[in-house]
């Protein structure tokens, strides 16, 4: 099974046909499946919900041009899970280490609010893109849908794990889940998640990886 879905991807035809609206629209946008990003062999993965309009399908490259971006990868900098100048841009230079990226859903949706059916026929390259990573321990889900799109993926029931911000459930394999609020600019301008909070989800994940 593929871990990224092929460009010209036509699983959604909703997004499909919105993918296309905008390749007219914004013809300089990547305007495609967005890719994860960061090494297979990395022990923590980052699950978002999906790209938004002018952020990730527009650049390629996910959380990369967009608000929760910015707070993302500043993040990452600050507890050791990436390096270099993010500038917002595919081509920055920004490097991941020991953290890859990627979204339930790899195509962007209209109003920024995937359907169950798109999460559902995204779900096989979410389970691959797991399973190519030996060495995961932690994963962290921005988001409620993130969270079930990843219990799903693993092949577990919702009730398995109940989300909530910062908290961690065993995944009785040695791995485990950590829930996050989504690190949207809406949600950080209604004081939902603060910077603090954030921090507290990756310094549980940095004290998790550096205790194994």
């Amino acid at each position: 099974m593929l871990t990224d879905p092929r460009s010209d991807c036509r699983l959604c035809p909703r997004l499909a046909g919105f993918r296309t609206e905008n390749v007219r629209l914004f013809p300089d946008f990547h305007n495609a499946p967005v890719p994860s990003f960061g090494p297979a062999d990395a022990r923590l993965l980052v699950v978002g919900m999906a790209p938004g309009l002018k952020g990730a399908n527009r650049t390629g490259r996910p959380f990369t041009g967009d608000y929760a971006g910015d707070l993302l990868y500043d993040t990452l900098k600050t507890f050791g899970f990436a390096a270099g100048d993010y500038g917002k841009r595919a081509d920055d230079g920004l490097s991941l280490i020991d953290c890859r990226i990627t979204n339930a859903v790899r195509c962007v949706p209209p109003q920024n609010k995937p359907i169950g059916a798109e999460v559902a026929s995204c779900r096989p390259f979410l389970a691959a893109t797991v399973e190519e990573m030996p060495r995961l321990k932690v994963i962290v889900a921005l988001g409620s849908l993130a969270h079930g799109a990843t219990l799903a993926a693993l092949g577990r029931k919702k009730s398995s794990a109940k989300f909530g911000h910062n908290t961690e459930h065993g995944l009785g394999d040695g791995r485990v889940l950590i829930g996050s609020y989504h690190c949207s600019r809406y949600n950080t301008n209604t004081g939902r998640l603060t910077e603090q909070m954030f921090h507290d989800v990756f310094r549980r994940v940095r004290g998790v990886l550096d205790s194994t």
